[in-house]
């Protein structure tokens, strides 16, 4: 269970990542954002996948502020969840080492 949460950590990383390189180059001309979605991988963890979007007629850059922050926002909340649920794993093994000791 905890590596689904750490490749859930990973991807939303990922994520993170590609949305911030989009709100940094809001002001470049020609610019098309990346479009992340996570998928579940085949050993049940998640995987972040990119593509380009398509450029309209304009020359102004693509990207969406208002998405790309509440973007920002889901994913923050995701990776802290995880990470919580990483915590409270590592108390229940410490704890179930102890017993065993």
């Amino acid at each position: 269970m905890i590596s689904s949460n750490l490749s859930s950590i990973v991807a939303n990383q990922s994520y993170m990542n590609a949305s911030a390189a989009n709100v940094s180059n809001v002001s470049s001309d020609g610019f098309a954002p990346l479009q992340t979605t996570l998928h579940e991988g085949s050993s049940g963890g998640v995987r972040a996948t990119f593509s380009q979007q398509s450029m309209d007629a304009s020359a102004r850059s693509q990207t969406n502020l208002a998405a790309e922050f509440t973007d920002q926002v889901a994913i923050e909340t995701a990776v802290s969840s995880n990470v919580t649920t990483v915590k409270t794993q590592e108390k229940m093994f410490g704890s179930l080492l102890d017993i065993k000791a």
